[in-house]
């Protein structure tokens, strides 16, 4: 019963929050992350009303698998724009851009951060500033998207943005595998090739084929009805397989073999849109049944935000060298990418600032890191960023999208009719 309670306060509540930031020119997800900080356990969650928010962070945390299926919605629908016309237009600058906008990020976070260590090495240790740049690669695309929705954002960059944001997922893992092996190195004084080099690359490989054949599956399944609720049905049921099969986990001969959500339900969405002559109806039909889904991932996600961490002045220290660093890295990577790429001026400008959004990838990189020596300020400093670029970011996209002509004026747009 609280638990109905409660998420009927985060779905209703998210909304009614996102009225007033439409006022302040704020996107609605900026408004569903302020409305479950609010609800999480720093403010109305304290109170300890049965229903009424998160008195703890194990409450919030409990409704995970909601948030874990909530990505893999998203990550289908991003896979939605990997037709082969967008990639035949811009598979080679989605690739270059975003394999340059995260390796320069994490350059620059490790190189500040370094110097940090041997300007104060009591503050951070070297594997740790390590550590720190490969999660900087990590973009969240679930911010992201969210704006491109709301405001039906349409143009060069929006296409650009949502393929980079794509990609970036699997090049961050590539480099957070490298890098986090190299870390352990240096404290245990032992390099592992199998972690470093191998694991990451079999993670990739498994999450493509998974991938591939849930998009090939679910379109033999529904070519077996007509009906657009069953075709609807079938559609969300192969989500919840697909997000369900790559929290799956094993060791064979001593490697770990395991899925990246993201890229798996990204696979599925792509290979499935691009060979069913059906599937924009189809996209479109679980675009709407999603909406509510991905309000409660975000209140969700704004529960979690820690707000201790800003207790801490080495925290804090750390945690704005790395958001000025990462914010400095993505910019100049993408900009000097699509310089490369011959992007248009338009796309050079405005691109990195709408990377700079990050949550749910780099969280669980942190978590991971939390096998360090240092690894709980480690993830206190991931938390500092998540809770900076969270609320920040949204609006910074909003902004470069509106700049860069993807977007009308809010006053103008309704939820009926798409931008013109």
């Amino acid at each position: 019963m609280d638990t109905l309670i409660t998420l009927s306060v985060c779905l209703i509540g998210g909304l009614l929050v996102s009225r007033l930031a439409k006022r302040c020119h704020l996107p609605a997800v900026t408004a569903y992350l302020i409305t479950g900080l609010l609800l999480g356990p720093f403010i109305i969650g304290r109170l300890g009303i049965s229903g009424l928010g998160f008195p703890t962070m194990a409450d919030a945390e409990r409704l995970d698998l909601l948030s874990e299926v909530s990505l893999g919605f998203i990550a289908f629908t991003i896979g939605n724009e990997f037709r082969l016309s967008q990639l035949k237009a811009m598979g080679r600058q989605a690739i270059i851009v975003g394999i340059l906008q995260a390796v320069t990020a994490t350059v620059l976070v490790d190189i500040s951060l370094i110097l940090l260590h041997f300007i104060r090495p009591d503050v951070i240790s070297v594997p740790s500033a390590i550590t720190l740049g490969a999660i900087a690669a990590a973009t969240a695309p679930a911010a992201t998207l969210m704006v491109v929705r709301q405001y039906k954002a349409d143009g060069p960059l929006t296409r650009l943005l949502l393929m980079v944001v794509a990609i970036d997922d699997a090049v961050g893992l590539m480099l957070f595998s490298a890098s986090f092996g190299v870390a352990m190195a240096l404290e245990s004084g032992v390099i592992s090739v199998v972690t470093v080099i191998v694991e990451p690359i079999i993670e990739i490989v498994l999450s493509l084929a998974l991938g591939a054949v849930g998009g090939i599956a679910l379109y033999w399944t529904e070519r077996f009805f007509h009906s657009r609720s069953k075709r609807l049905s079938i559609s969300i049921g192969f989500v919840f397989l697909t997000v369900g099969l790559s929290m799956k986990h094993f060791e064979l001969g001593g490697i770990h073999f395991g899925f990246s959500l993201l890229l798996v339900c990204m696979m599925t969405g792509t290979l499935f849109c691009n060979i069913c002559d059906f599937s924009e109806e189809l996209m479109a039909r679980v675009d709407g049944w999603t909406a509510p889904l991905f309000v409660l991932f975000f209140v969700l996600s704004g529960s979690q935000l820690d707000l201790s961490v800003l207790h801490s002045p080495s925290v804090l220290l750390i945690g704005a060298i790395y958001i000025l660093a990462r914010s400095l890295g993505k910019y100049l990577g993408s900009y000097g990418s699509c310089s490369l790429t011959g992007c248009s001026d338009s796309i050079k400008k405005h691109l990195g600032i709408t990377l700079l959004p990050q949550a749910g990838v780099a969280l669980g990189m942190a978590i991971t890191a939390e096998s360090l020596a240092d690894g709980a300020m480690v993830r206190s400093v991931v938390l500092f960023s998540v809770l900076i670029y969270e609320l920040v970011g949204p609006t910074l996209t909003r902004r470069s999208l509106l700049a860069a002509g993807e977007i009308a004026l809010e006053e103008r747009t309704s939820a009926r009719k798409k931008n013109t």
